[in-house]
């Protein structure tokens, strides 16, 4: 069984210190067995939002593969220019327009380490990237 910490401190009173190394150990000299403990997330940095996919436009390749041409709104604060939406260049085709994805902005690394830039790629620049679980090192589902 998986358990967040921060979920079992809802229902157990554990100091406000203690690490989850720490916590893993205590478990362990009461006789429970952890297989392993996952750090969500450590490896990330940077600017990671959830967006709100406005528009995702098919664009065939000359190399055969078919990239989305996206325009996401990723937030006031963090939209281009304060109001327009960032223009994302993704590989993937399993979301669509009205969707919330999950967007590492310029400035944030992904686990690798793999640093995001404003790039120009497949004819665009791309203002960002949209990730999946496995790309965030969250999930390999």
């Amino acid at each position: 069984m998986r358990v967040p910490v921060s979920w079992l401190r809802d229902y157990v009173d554990l100091p406000a210190d203690l690490t989850t190394a720490a916590l893993a150990d205590r478990l362990t000299m009461l006789d429970l067995k952890l297989e392993e403990i996952d750090t969500v997330g450590a490896e990330l940095s940077g600017p990671i939002v959830v967006g709100r996919v406005l528009s995702a436009e098919p664009e065939p390749q000359k190399n055969g593969k078919t990239i989305n041409w996206c325009s996401v709104d990723v937030g006031e604060e963090h939209n281009a220019d304060g109001n327009a939406p960032r223009g994302i260049v993704c590989g993937a085709h399993n979301f669509g327009p009205g969707d919330l994805v999950v967007v590492a902005l310029p400035g944030s690394v992904l686990p690798g380490p793999f640093p995001i830039s404003s790039r120009k790629t497949y004819g665009h620049v791309s203002d960002g990237m949209i990730c999946s679980g496995a790309e965030l090192g969250t999930t390999g589902d």
